[in-house]
């Protein structure tokens, strides 16, 4: 009885102060190994859905198995962080980037947060082992939030809230303490194939997505040259895309985030068609010196730029 009110209690706490923290949603899974996910996985895998994301292909069990990243792990606790933002670029003719990179790097500011609720843990509870994760490691991390509660992975992969959209940063604290657990939702897609109709380069089946065809994989993941098969398909993004976001039914209750860390600076929302197309190697360092889109690097922004006003020769 004792055991189980302090259970009760732990989790409370946790999820109180995760809130006071910013995160919108938290919810908890019992840790363990992800029988359905193992096919799955395998079968995306030898299909080449991943490209040249060969890191994809690591690590297959710890991908699939949280107690194997934290020994003895008891519990995956899952947390949703809004970046949905109030604003949007003054030229609407201007390359796009994706809503999540207008602020500064997710990883750093959410990898703060959790550091503090993993001592906030230790603090409050006790002796905890755990890990904290940001999209940082083989962490399957929507379908760890699926397990929690927190939404349900729709037709584009992505994990939907049916009260908040699919703004979210994701993140996980895997550790070794025994809490609460959160029950999963139903999937609320239904019959609707908005996400599937809009996507130009035809990369979403339903519940899957060939990664090699998506348009945030082909500037920022690829390294070589953009196929020319996607000529006059990229819609004007040059970091990114959100069109499957943009057009999904659920993201109508999309609110904007409170976190100062990721408004967007007036410069990059300041922006012209000309400025992106001319950019200097010196404005770029300076616009995105703590942004997501300096994974690109200069040379892969100016090859996403020069791309988008590509037309493939008949």
């Amino acid at each position: 009885m004792l055991k189980a009110q302090n259970k009760l209690l732990n989790t409370e706490k946790i999820k109180a102060e995760a809130k006071r923290l910013g995160f919108e949603q938290v919810g908890i899974a019992a840790a363990g190994f992800l029988q359905d996910e193992a096919p799955r996985l395998e079968q995306w895998l030898n299909k080449g859905f991943h490209g040249q994301m060969q890191w994809m292909e690591n690590h297959f069990d710890k991908r699939l198995d949280p107690t194997k990243l934290v020994p003895g792990a008891k519990s995956v606790i899952s947390l949703m962080f809004n970046y949905f933002p109030a604003t949007i670029p003054h030229d609407a003719s201007a390359p796009k980037v994706a809503r999540y990179a207008y602020g500064e790097d997710y990883h750093f500011v959410l990898k703060d947060k959790l550091k503090d609720l993993m001592h906030f843990i230790r603090a409050e509870i006790g002796e905890v082992d755990g890990r904290v994760f940001v999209d940082s490691a083989p962490v399957m991390e929507r379908k760890w939030a699926e397990k929690a509660g927190l939404g349900w992975i729709g037709k584009n992969t992505l994990l939907l809230n049916k009260g908040k959209g699919s703004y979210y940063f994701l993140a996980e604290i895997i550790c070794d303490l025994e809490l609460e657990y959160d029950q999963p939702v139903t999937d609320h897609c239904g019959t609707c194939t908005a996400c599937i109709d809009a996507c130009p380069t035809d990369a979403i089946t339903p519940y899957e997505v060939n990664a090699s065809k998506c348009i945030s994989y082909l500037t920022i993941e690829l390294r070589d040259a953009i196929p020319t098969e996607f000529a006059g398909k990229m819609e004007n993004w040059a970091f990114g895309c959100d069109i499957c976001q943009e057009v999904c039914p659920w993201n109508r209750f999309a609110k904007p985030h409170s976190e100062p860390a990721f408004i967007p600076s007036p410069e990059l929302m300041g922006m012209t068609k000309r400025d992106w197309h001319e950019i200097t190697e010196e404005v770029f360092k300076r616009v995105f010196k703590h942004s997501p889109v300096k994974r690109t690097k200069f040379e892969g922004l100016k090859r996403n730029l020069e791309f988008l006003t590509y037309r493939h020769s008949e």
